[in-house]
């Protein structure tokens, strides 16, 4: 009878899993494209994710076109990039310990409301007549700060949210309503400026941001206890840097998410304007958001099949193969003269990026002590700080090299040399199943009270 027992209490464990998540254990079973779409807590906070990328993207471009239409400088311009990665980089230990000791949904209606309410100020400071530039780097400072909170937030939310089980479906629709706003959400700051004006493109941002309020009020939050309340804040960073250090799989995934920001995204970010000029001839800038929107394009489908994976085990070699397929699909690129062909192939690029990136976070988060969760995902986005040194490196590497050819075929040549190199040397990634992150309950390990 023991073994009854204890499938009973697993069958009441299940329950209660699916019942706090606001789905039934009948449909946790069922792994479709949308599954995790079924928790009315997800969709909202899907809703509210993708308003958020909407409004970072619609941000990113007024901003641009604001600083260089007042200062006619891309030095101006690479500065205030500068200031909010600075700003957001250190905020990044910070961001894990709030994440982690304060009550989530106060949390995120906090730093929603920061943003909104400097949103709001600037863009009513611009509609009056108010253009300086020390506003905007002010702006970019503070908006820098409270997007780290926000971004480790949402992280942690969709383990909250849903079921162990549907953590990789959740992942990937919520890559997917990234790359959706990555192809649109630059369109649509193009436009609001043409019809509203910078100062008025402001004000639809911070009406993005009072509809993500709305949106999180409505999310029924899980009940939890932490015990990171107990020690210092101080404690509780270096609890998260000493779980990365010691835990293999986690600081092992950690190791491969530096691969994107410092190797493949920069071909993405820095040289599509070089490429469009001096490839393919573009002086209206036509050339260039197509090439923008051909990786766009390809994230959703990627989104969408990562989506439909479902139980599908290898993704520890799901993530290799990604990898090494994303690098080639940019070798090409950079050997392709036209322009059909170019798009098709970032396209491609773009379905596989995501692919990766859905993956990587997924088995990353999976790895982490619910307890500790917000703490080690602030230490495991540091992994972002590379970014600014790809983007130089790919900028240096194409005036230095004569063009950006050469300088793609060698980071993504060296991209999928490490995919190559890990899959030979790493049985960690190699043989890594989804069935083992979903089993390990990470919820009940010490791992996170370590000293």
């Amino acid at each position: 009878m023991p073994k009854v027992s204890g499938s009973d209490s697993d069958a009441g464990k299940k329950r209660a899993i699916s019942d706090a998540a606001g789905v039934s254990s009948a449909s946790m079973e069922k792994i479709g494209t949308f599954a995790s779409l079924r928790i009315p807590n997800f969709r909202l906070l899907l809703v509210g994710t993708v308003l958020s990328n909407a409004a970072q993207w619609i941000q990113q471009i007024t901003l641009s076109w604001l600083v260089y239409d007042l200062t006619g400088s891309g030095t101006m311009l690479g500065s205030i990039n500068m200031v909010r990665s600075v700003a957001s980089l250190g905020m990044i230990p910070a961001a894990g310990v709030l994440v982690d000791r304060l009550n989530r949904r106060m949390l995120i209606l906090i730093e929603n409301g920061w943003l909104f309410t400097i949103t709001l100020v600037l863009g009513l400071a611009l509609l009056f007549g108010h253009s300086n530039i020390s506003y905007l780097f002010v702006f970019a400072f503070l908006g820098g700060m409270v997007q780290t909170v926000d971004v480790t937030l949402r992280q942690v939310l969709i383990f909250d949210l849903v079921p162990r089980s549907l953590a990789p479906n959740a992942v990937a629709l919520i890559q997917t309503g990234w790359s959706l706003m990555r192809v649109s959400g630059p369109a649509l700051g193009g436009f609001f400026i043409l019809w509203f004006g910078p100062g008025g493109n402001f004000l639809v941002q911070a009406g993005a941001y009072a509809l993500i309020a709305i949106t999180i009020i409505q999310i029924k939050f899980p009940a939890r206890k932490s015990d990171v309340v107990r020690s210092s804040p101080f404690q509780n960073i270096q609890e998260g840097i000493h779980y990365v250090a010691k835990e293999r799989v986690t600081r092992t995934f950690m190791l491969m998410g530096v691969i994107m920001p410092l190797l493949t995204i920069p071909i993405f970010s820095i040289l599509p304007p070089i490429y469009a000029v001096e490839v393919f001839g573009d002086e209206s800038g036509r050339v260039l958001g197509f090439l923008m929107a051909s990786v766009g394009v390809g994230g959703i489908v990627g989104g969408v099949v990562t989506a439909s994976l479902g139980r599908v085990e290898h993704r520890g070699l799901l993530q290799l193969a990604s990898l090494f397929l994303l690098s080639l699909s940019l070798i090409a690129f950079a050997f392709s003269s036209m322009l059909l062909v170019a798009l098709l192939l970032l396209a491609l690029a773009g379905f596989f990026e995501i692919i990766f990136l859905a993956t990587n976070q997924t088995l990353l988060q999976l790895s982490i002590p619910n307890n500790i969760r917000g703490q080690v995902t602030s230490i495991v986005n540091l992994s972002m700080a590379v970014s600014p040194l790809g983007g130089l490196l790919a900028g240096v590497g194409s005036d230095l090299l004569g063009g950006p050819k050469m300088i793609t075929i060698i980071l993504a040549s060296i991209a999928a040399g490490i995919a190559v190199f890990v899959f030979l040397v790493s049985p960690t990634v190699r043989n890594y199943r989804l069935s083992q992150a979903i089993a390990s309950d990470s919820a009940g390990t010490s791992a996170g009270s370590s000293p």
